[in-house]
């Protein structure tokens, strides 16, 4: 069985006083979903923009890969089928 799917990604970055906000729209054609991460200078850090970018972007994406698990393992045991391994949380990843 072979087949090709295409999900269309949004990211967007909001920076406001020493802080950088990232929100990730992912649109797989059936389902929607969101992740939000940030990321804050210290005031008396040297101001790097992309740091910060980088730092609250790859937290969003994180967010929205917890999301899109949970999403599997629901879709997974309402199919009747048992996940493989327990889902990881925030804490697994440190």
């Amino acid at each position: 069985m072979s087949h090709t799917s295409e999900w269309k990604i949004h990211v967007y970055l909001f920076e406001e006083e020493h802080t950088t906000k990232v929100r990730v729209e992912l649109d797989t054609g059936t389902n929607r979903l969101t992740g939000h991460g940030a990321a804050r200078c210290n005031p008396t850090d040297k101001e790097v923009p992309e740091i910060g970018g980088e730092l609250a972007a790859a937290r969003a994406l994180e967010n929205l890969a917890e999301q899109l698990k949970h999403t599997a393992y629901g879709d997974m045991a309402a199919a009747g089928a048992a996940p493989q391994r327990a889902p990881l949380t925030a804490y697994d990843l440190g």
